[in-house]
């Protein structure tokens, strides 16, 4: 895509140290994202209504447009679709003359984005299914590993009863299977409802009911998208559930980063990250950096949570700021999933434990001492249960 000169307006991940693995949910897969939906809003309405318009949606392409232009459009008009699509219609004129007005024919800006945000969010979240799956293989082999190694639980900081690592390792292993899973089940849906909701454009331009429903489905159909069977312009349930399952992706592993922070710690010297990070004052250090990462990216997922359910309390036909608040806010979840899913495959490819230390900490405290074939029993009950559910989620996203 064409350079453009303000640059100073993005962010390049100085501040945000595992941007680069998320590059599915940048400004530019997003522009794609808006540019692939209008090339299938065409390709669809033009089946419906047995026009051939295939050598319009092949002249819109992004890499003709120019990004400082666009950036502008957006500053004036408030949303990014309304400049797209005055130069998009001028690609489609230069290829099709008289084409220009098959262009975004029927839909409204919200159609386009928020068809275009589900499109970044089926894929970014895909990219984090699969990281998270061998995240989860990483721990499968972890727990086996570690299934008899007798260990102190803590509850409330206090040391309080004899468990195994594998145990702890089998939890953590149940939140990536609950991740997966609730990716597996979030949808996708396309959004195309014109002007206000109603659709009415393609059925009038038709002179037949239910155009626009035949539209929406093809629209679907071309974007590999779910198709809702409704406008959901105001009603917002289907950004919260996928929102809500990144959510649920970076907070799972933020708790898990939490645990090997702590447990990597000095006086505590359970875990090892292998290389990990340094210190500018103190060489000696060695970070648990992503473990301190995956916590950062859970803590920063509250606050972007509230701002999409608060953004769901929408009004109107469209929303004046609601809907506006909800793009970066849904963006950063997804964002936070795939970078948090990264961190995690990497840093569980590299964990592993210092069973000398692990028993000077368990032995601490003597009288918690137990029989240790109970123990072990109970652990190899509680890692097989693990593993089997991992194993069910990895069958029920093959299907």
């Amino acid at each position: 895509m064409a350079e453009h000169p303000t640059a100073e307006a993005t962010d390049w991940g100085l501040l945000e140290p595992l941007a680069v693995t998320a590059a599915v949910t940048s400004d530019d897969a997003v522009l794609e994202a808006l540019v692939e939906v209008e090339r299938a809003l065409v390709l669809a309405r033009g089946r419906i209504i047995g026009k051939d318009l295939s050598e319009v949606a092949q002249a819109l392409q992004g890499a003709q447009l120019d990004r400082a232009e666009l950036i502008s459009g957006a500053r004036t008009g408030g949303v990014p679709v309304i400049p797209l699509v005055i130069h998009l219609r001028a690609l489609a004129e230069s290829a099709v003359p008289g084409s220009g007005a098959h262009v975004h024919q029927g839909a409204t800006s919200q159609d386009i984005l928020d068809t275009a945000l589900m499109l970044v969010a089926q894929r970014a979240l895909g990219v984090a299914r699969e990281r998270l799956r061998t995240a989860g293989e990483s721990l499968v082999a972890l727990a086996i590993g570690e299934r008899y190694t007798l260990s102190i639980a803590r509850t409330l900081g206090q040391h309080a009863a004899q468990s195994t690592v594998g145990v702890s390792i089998a939890g953590w292993l149940d939140g990536i299977a609950a991740a997966m899973d609730a990716l597996a089940e979030a949808g996708f849906p396309v959004q195309l409802g014109g002007a206000v909701g109603t659709g009415e454009d393609f059925d009038r331009e038709a002179d037949v009911p239910h155009t626009a429903d035949r539209v929406r489905s093809a629209l679907a159909e071309q974007l590999g998208l779910d198709d809702p069977e409704r406008s959901w312009h105001t009603e917002r349930s289907h950004v919260l559930r996928v929102a809500s399952a990144a959510a649920l992706v970076t907070t799972a592993l933020g708790r898990i980063g939490r645990d090997v922070a702590f447990l990597a710690r000095t006086e505590i010297g359970e875990a090892s990250l292998g290389a990990t990070g340094g210190s500018s004052a103190m060489p000696h250090k060695r970070n648990p950096v992503d473990a301190v990462l995956l916590t950062a990216n859970g803590l920063r997922v509250p606050g972007l949570v509230a701002t999409v359910h608060s953004a769901a309390l929408a009004q109107d036909a469209r929303p004046a700021g609601e809907w506006h608040a909800e793009w970066s806010a849904f963006r950063g979840l997804l964002r936070l999933a795939v970078e948090s899913s990264d961190a995690a495959a990497s840093m569980f490819a590299r964990l592993s434990f210092d069973r000398a230390a692990v028993e000077a900490n368990r032995l601490l405290s003597p009288d918690l001492e137990r029989d240790a074939a109970a123990t072990r029993v109970a652990s190899d009950r509680i890692i097989e249960s693990a593993i089997g559910r991992f194993r069910a989620v990895e069958r029920k996203e093959q299907r």
